[in-house]
């Protein structure tokens, strides 16, 4: 078995979509990023890359490609499930934690552990996905960012 831990943090703007988990947020700010700055994802990708020792989401999918401009992170997290298997591991469960002051996440976990079940090829019970403030402090606690972190354990193929 192998655990793999990933974080992401990105600045929230104005004049792009806020996706989170693969799903659209309604906001009036979105992410800033090279791709769809899908926070969660991302840090997702890095738990899953880590735990298989392949280096991390940045190594893999460099801001300064013109191919990963506004890509969806769903295609990014589904590359990262193919070289996870192809290194001979299989995705046991990941669990998650978003930390964003606004907006309020929880009514769209579901639609979130549903998008991330069907790339990864996991079971809701699988996939667990919290959700936080920071309690006005700091840049999250100000509206500036959100971040997330990640776990996930990986076996090895039978």
């Amino acid at each position: 078995m192998r655990v793999g831990m990933g974080y992401d943090v990105h600045r929230l703007v104005e004049g792009r979509r806020l996706i989170i988990g693969g799903v659209p947020i309604p906001f009036e700010k979105g992410l800033l990023g090279h791709s769809d700055a899908d926070v969660l994802l991302h840090a997702l990708c890095d738990a899953l890359l880590g735990g298989a020792c392949l280096g991390d989401i940045g190594l893999h999918f460099p801001d300064t490609d013109p191919r990963f401009k506004d890509v969806s992170s769903l295609t990014l997290l589904a590359r990262v499930r193919d070289r996870v298997r192809d290194a001979g591991f299989q995705i046991a469960n990941v669990d998650a934690v978003v930390a964003a002051e606004a907006p309020r996440l929880s009514s769209f976990r579901e639609k979130m552990t549903l998008a991330i079940g069907e790339v990864l090829g996991l079971e809701a019970s699988r996939i667990n996905i919290k959700f936080t403030t920071t309690e006005k402090l700091g840049f999250i606690g100000k509206g500036e960012g959100i971040s997330a972190m990640c776990v996930a354990l990986l076996e090895k193929s039978r």
